[in-house]
């Protein structure tokens, strides 16, 4: 998980404003089919989100830093 944090460190605004969108549409795609049947990997749509979550953490501190 460590290494993940820091490649998004390292990431520009567009890159993680790109693989922001990617992950958000595998978990619309995830819920979908969660919809309709039992999924294999139940622990795929948690691990998504807390991706989607680091993601945006890092965008608002840019953000932050920026204004300063």
């Amino acid at each position: 998980m460590a290494k993940n944090k820091e490649n998004l460190k390292g990431m520009k605004e567009g890159e993680l404003q790109k693989k922001l969108s990617t992950l958000q549409e595998n978990l619309r795609v995830i819920r979908f089919k969660a919809e309709g049947s039992k999924s294999k990997n139940v622990k795929e749509s948690g691990a998504l989100k807390k991706q989607i979550a680091q993601i945006l953490t890092e965008l608002n501190q840019a953000k932050k830093k920026a204004v300063k």
